[in-house]
Parts: C-alpha cells; sequence; structure tokens
C-alpha cells in the first residue's frame, strides 16, 4: 500500500473511530452515568427511531437540504459579488464592509422572527436566513483574498498594458481563489444551521420542525434521530463541496494527502 493510499484510507478510519468511540461513551453515560432516556436516549433506541421515524426523517430531510443548497448557493454568489465590487471600487468597502458586520453582530435568533414576519413560514425566509448565515465568510474570505494578491503579479500585468478589469480577471481572482474556497467549506459547514433556526421559529416542514414537534412530545428519540439526519447531511455537503474545490484547485497543494 502506497503512502498516499493509506493517508486516503486513514481519511476514512479516522472519523470512524472517533465516531465509534462517541457512541461507546454516549452509550456508558446513558447506562452508568444515571442520566433518564428521556433526557439522553441510548443509541439502540435512536437507531430504532430512524428506522421506524423514516416516513418522517426521509421528506424533512430534503426540505432542510433544498433550503441548505439553495441558501448556500445564493449566499455564495452574494458574497463574490460583494467581494469583487468592493476590490473593484475601494470607496464601497468603507460604506458596505460596517453593514455586513452589524449583519453578523446580530444573533440569527433575533433575526428569524422578522424573516418569518417578512417572508412566511414557507422555504424563502429560511433560504434568506442561510444566505444571512452565510455570506459573511465568503466575502470575507474572498475580499482578504483579492486585496492580499501578490504586488509584482500586478506591476507585471500593468506594464504589460492590462486594464483593472483584465488585472481582476486573469491575477487578482485566481490567486484569491484559495481563499475563496476556504470561505466556502466554511459556509457550508454553517449553511444547514440557518434553516434549521428558521424551522425552529416558524415552519411546517423539515428537520428543524421535526426536532421541535419531537421535543414538545417528549419523543426524544425521534429528535435525536433528526439530529443525527443532520449532522449526516452536513457532513456529506461538506465533504462534496470539498471534493469539488479540489478538482477546480487542482494547481493547489493538498499536503495532507501525501504526508
Amino acid at each position: 500500500m502506497t503512502r498516499v493510499t493509506a493517508a486516503r484510507a486513514g481519511m476514512f478510519l479516522r472519523p470512524l473511530a472517533t465516531l465509534a468511540g462517541l457512541v461507546v461513551l454516549w452509550w456508558g453515560l446513558g447506562r452508568w452515568g444515571g442520566i433518564p432516556p428521556y433526557m439522553l436516549p441510548p443509541p439502540d433506541a435512536v437507531a430504532r427511531a430512524l428506522w421506524t421515524g423514516r416516513a418522517q426523517l426521509l421528506p424533512a430531510a430534503l426540505t432542510t437540504g433544498e433550503e441548505t443548497l439553495l441558501g448556500l448557493a445564493l449566499g455564495i454568489g452574494a458574497g463574490s459579488a460583494l467581494a469583487v465590487a468592493m476590490a473593484l471600487w475601494a470607496p464601497l468597502r468603507r460604506w458596505v464592509m460596517p453593514m455586513v458586520l452589524f449583519s453578523q453582530a446580530v444573533p440569527v435568533f433575533a433575526l428569524a422572527p422578522l424573516l418569518v414576519l417578512w417572508f412566511g413560514f414557507g422555504m424563502a425566509s429560511k433560504v434568506v436566513m442561510a444566505v444571512l448565515v452565510i455570506f459573511f465568510p465568503v466575502t470575507s474570505a474572498l475580499g482578504d483574498g483579492l486585496r492580499q494578491t501578490e504586488a509584482g503579479w500586478m506591476d507585471l500585468a500593468r506594464t504589460m498594458g492590462a486594464t483593472r478589469l483584465r488585472v481582476l480577471l486573469h491575477v487578482r481572482l485566481p490567486a484569491a481563489m484559495p481563499s475563496f474556497a476556504s470561505g466556502v467549506r466554511m459556509a457550508t459547514a454553517i449553511a444547514p444551521i440557518g434553516a434549521v433556526v428558521g424551522e425552529w421559529v416558524g415552519a411546517s416542514s423539515g428537520l428543524g420542525f421535526l426536532m421541535q414537534t419531537a421535543n414538545t412530545r417528549f419523543q426524544t428519540d425521534l429528535m435525536f434521530a433528526a439530529l443525527a439526519v443532520l449532522a449526516a447531511m452536513t457532513v456529506l455537503l461538506w465533504w462534496g463541496v470539498d471534493r469539488l474545490l479540489a478538482r477546480a484547485l487542482y494547481w493547489q497543494p493538498r499536503h495532507e494527502d501525501i504526508d
């Protein structure tokens, strides 16, 4: 087995071993920790809830997944557009960036009721919430990448007669792609938060709505099952986006694949 193959196998085995250890710890706390099942259901009860509640969990997961993907796409697009606009026109950054920071200073729980009031109980309010959650990481990461372009590259492009737009498209944007990729990875990991928070405040479907309903009925095992589905969805989404970014930025070294 080559070092690269062993490293890739370790990428899957290490998380599985960590997950198995957490499940054993969870089972031990429930069995010997004196925690009642309605507060911490045992892993086998959650597994049964995953199977018996699949008719509820599947449509709820599809709803939350759709909200998350739409919010992710719109948030990445809007954040990227704003970062590029601020790079092209410096005064825009001084005017707009404080408002972007303010949007992150306000807790999402405080904004969720307003968004439900403005956009209704349907999918729109959850998508907007997801956009607000991921907007700042994308804008900040791409903006930093655009501002930190190697000065020598830009001087060379201008010496060769490149316009400001061409410098942006052919020098600054390619150089900023690693920073942008980091922002997208972070946005992918937190995008479901916005959708679920919106579902907690007001919704008729989704994993957040299902968790809230199960909590009011003391169906803790179903609530944990919905949480497990949400965690699995988030991990799979992040892994898929990470793979896409790795292929798109094939020229960027990924040392964890060869160490």
